[in-house]
């Protein structure tokens, strides 16, 4: 097996002089084998990939551009973040391809972004090959999300995105109230915290954490596809907490407009979902199931 970090494949995503195809880039990373994919149908998009799980997808030509679902939901919450175009400071814990610090960076210039991935080796591949906008503040940070967050100054960002997987999990230490405590030091008083996890029925990962972020934040929404959500398949599930109110009827609206429509639940109907869950603690702290095929796309 090639050492980390080691190219085991064709490096530059070029394009043939006579028919304009893309060229594959495949290296081992910390965390298996990635691989940058071009999109046949698309000239400047890939998908990126890591032991064969999708993670990613970027269209340089169209940053707002977002073919995952998941990754549409959270481009809708980061729209009603603040007016249209109004910078926000931003924090994303997990990179991947550099999907939504893209898409931040056009639909709010000027927005200060931070990117932790604890990967180097992926972080290098994704910057050599599919480099970010140079007029976009963005800066990237190889560091654990965790310890990241821990060191960060208080009142630091508008939003903290949480979108981190170890394969398709959510690590363990991602996923505790000292962790949860962490986001909301570094939120602002108005800020918002948008987790992508995965789960399916009976949702016990799902109650857990809706309980810790309960025990930490006033305002919760959740937003999932209703097949995921009525327990016919595992999939991705979006939180997003807060301070201060959500704006649920454009999050609904949005999210109603889509390809694959999502649900946008909250209040009571959240409540009834946690029961008797109780914050998850860091010495009860375990990541979140697998899927049960063993695919599943993370983000």
């Amino acid at each position: 097996m090639p050492g980390h970090n080691e190219r085991v494949d064709d490096e530059e995503p070029t394009r043939d002089e006579g028919d304009g195809d893309a060229v594959p880039v495949t290296r081992a990373v910390a965390g298996g084998i990635a691989k940058l994919l071009p999109d046949v149908d698309r000239a400047h998009a890939w998908l990126l990939t890591v032991d064969g799980a999708p993670q990613s997808y970027v269209d340089l030509d169209e940053p707002t551009h977002l073919e995952f679902e998941y990754a549409r939901r959270m481009g809708h919450v980061l729209d009603t973040l603040a007016p249209p175009g109004r910078p926000v400071d931003a924090v994303h814990l997990g990179g991947g391809a550099l999907t939504l610090p893209r898409y931040l960076a056009v639909t709010r210039p000027g927005s200060r972004q931070d990117v932790v991935e604890a990967d180097h080796g992926l972080l290098q591949l994704v910057r050599e090959h599919l480099p970010l906008p140079a007029t976009a503040d963005i800066t990237v940070h190889a560091a654990d999300a965790r310890g990241w967050l821990e060191a960060a100054p208080s009142d630091h960002a508008d939003v903290v995105i949480g979108d981190v997987f170890g394969g398709s999990r959510v690590p363990a230490h991602l996923t505790s109230l000292t962790y949860v405590r962490a986001v909301e030091r570094v939120l602002r008083a108005d800020g918002r915290y948008i987790a992508n996890l995965a789960d399916g029925t009976p949702f016990t990962f799902l109650r857990g954490q809706l309980a810790t972020l309960a025990a930490v934040f006033g305002e919760l929404a959740l937003i999932a596809e209703p097949a995921v959500l009525r327990g016919r398949r595992f999939g991705n599930i979006l939180l997003v907490a807060a301070h201060r109110e959500i704006d649920v009827a454009a999050l609904t609206r949005h999210t109603a407009g889509d390809a694959f429509p999502a649900r946008v639940e909250h209040g009571a109907a959240l409540r009834r979902l946690i029961g008797n869950a109780a914050p998850v603690r860091d010495a009860d702290a375990a990541p979140s199931p697998p899927p049960p095929d063993g695919t599943f796309s993370v983000g």
